[in-house]
């Protein structure tokens, strides 16, 4: 298909991406000049987003009674031996899987506990093109999964207008009799205009929960608050045994205030240092164990779609390119072992067959996360390794000269949420050393489904504004087109655009 074609197709059914509109979409005022305040102080910078943090937490102090239905719904399912599914996309599909591995941590190797995102567990690295904004493939892969007639499906959607878990979640009210529960970010008047939001919200058989924490702190990053206070809902329901609702009230109260005493500062020495590994050209090994590794593989891999960076280099692709950061788990003996040991249980790929083994088994042990992998890539390029370890109720973060001990204590969920919320903040803050966003705007987002090519589209139209130029919507979705087809993976699609219509 040619570029312009490619841009009609898209403006017809822009209208349903056009999300400009939602506050998950929107600019933080309390961050617009975080990129600026970076160059100062990175442990400023730090405090800032750990002060963004807190307010949306404190913000999930009114969704008690909301959480308390969903935990008894969860408890009542897992009682009667039915199985629970949960499905995201992005990140809302690798919080599904941390959850799934947390309570395969906790409670063994269960069966009742299915979690899946777009594109199989291949999208835990890599998500894959087209998947997010087809319905019918949410629905495929959940009744593939074995979805019955008495099992419950929690799907989140930060967005609230992701097509792919629409589709799954659609499709579990009609098979299950028991409601699926959809949780979101976004207020449901924000919505409404969008149809397929609004059938989920006027579905009297699906349950709704909206988790609305404000904008986040780079604009339209998800991975960062949405995604947060979502694992958080879902995982004080399902990781623990509440004996009534005042026993819940309690505990949910008090695990809320023990997310926002940790102070972010303690991570500048990390952030600067690891900024400096990559512009003296240098690359970063994470390394970890089986407890921390799905939340710390979470962070790295996200980095690639939001700041436009080489993503996890698949052996079998045969690249002469490496990512800037990657994840290894230190015991893994193997891909395969690895992918284990990280997940708990053996990887969920998608096989089928018009997919033509591009998400497979074998491209999933690509991602040679072992220790053999670890000791290649050493081989290959000039790296230093970043330990994250957990040690008896204490992580412990090292890199070169620094270190630094968080003494949390042994709750896999809080462990996993506070190592989430730091290296995220670690993790955005480097970017904004190395110049990778603009005050609070994500200019080096890209653009690889629907959602994000409006989104880059509207980042454009806001620069060149501010270099008093103007393009209409249709031209600047072109130039994005065409600078998709061109454009390494490690180039600004939106910088590139203005530039060119500047």
């Amino acid at each position: 298909m040619d570029i312009r074609t490619k841009t009609q197709e898209f403006l017809k059914i822009a209208p349903q991406f056009q999300l400009g509109g939602l506050v998950t979409e929107s600019f933080h005022p309390d961050t617009q000049e975080l990129s600026q305040l970076v160059q100062k102080d990175v442990a400023q910078a730090h405090a800032l987003l750990g002060a963004v943090d807190k307010k949306a937490l404190r913000l999930m102090e009114g969704k008690t009674d909301l959480l308390w239905e969903l935990a008894q719904n969860i408890q009542d399912t897992l009682k009667k031996g039915h199985k629970i599914f949960m499905v995201g996309c992005g990140a809302t599909g690798r919080l599904s899987l941390v959850l799934e591995t947390l309570f395969r941590q906790e409670f063994g190797q269960s069966e009742q506990i299915v979690s899946f995102m777009a594109g199989g567990d291949f999208a835990l690295i890599k998500s894959v093109e087209s998947f997010e904004d087809r319905t019918e493939y949410g629905e495929r892969q959940l009744m593939e999964l074995g979805f019955g007639p008495h099992d419950l499906l929690l799907a989140s959607t930060e967005g609230g207008e992701t097509p792919f878990v629409i589709g799954a979640c659609n499709k579990a009210a009609k098979v299950s009799d028991r409601s699926p529960y959809f949780l979101y970010c976004n207020p449901d008047d924000v919505l409404m205009p969008i149809h397929r939001s609004r059938e989920v919200i006027e579905n009297k058989t699906i349950k709704k929960i909206n988790l609305t924490v404000g904008p986040m702190a780079i604009s339209g990053s998800t991975r960062m608050q949405s995604s947060t206070v979502l694992m958080l809902g879902i995982g004080v329901g399902l990781l623990y045994r509440h004996e009534n609702e005042q026993a819940f009230r309690n505990f949910y109260k008090d695990f809320l205030n023990r997310l926002t005493l940790t102070h972010y500062e303690v991570m500048a020495p990390f952030t600067t240092l690891e900024a400096g590994l990559y512009k003296e050209k240098k690359y970063v090994n994470y390394v970890t164990d089986p407890y921390l590794g799905v939340s710390i593989l979470t962070d790295t891999t996200e980095r690639s779609p939001t700041f436009s960076l080489r993503g996890f280099e698949n052996r079998l692709d045969h690249s002469s390119d490496h990512a800037l950061s990657y994840l290894f788990i230190q015991e893994g003996q193997n891909a395969g072992h690895a992918w284990s040991e990280l997940l708990w249980r053996k990887p969920r790929p998608v096989e089928w067959k018009e997919l033509e083994g591009k998400i497979s088994l074998e491209r999933v042990f690509g991602f040679d996360i072992s220790a053999q992998g670890w000791k290649n890539r050493k081989q290959q390029i000039p790296t230093e390794d970043f330990f994250v370890s957990y040690d008896d109720g204490r992580v412990i973060m090292k890199c070169m000269k620094e270190e630094i001990v968080f003494e949390w204590g042994e709750e896999p969920l809080f462990n996993h949420l506070m190592v989430k919320m730091l290296l995220n903040a670690h993790s955005t803050l480097i970017m904004g050393l190395l110049g990778r966003y603009e005050g609070n705007v994500m200019t080096w987002v890209r653009p690889s489904n629907n959602k994000l090519i409006d989104r880059a589209a509207r980042y454009v139209t806001q620069l060149l504004k501010v270099k008093g130029k103007t393009a209409s919507y249709e031209t600047v979705v072109q130039k994005i087109f065409e600078e998709i087809e061109i454009v390494n993976e490690n180039e600004p699609v939106v910088i590139r655009v203005v530039e060119k219509l500047s």
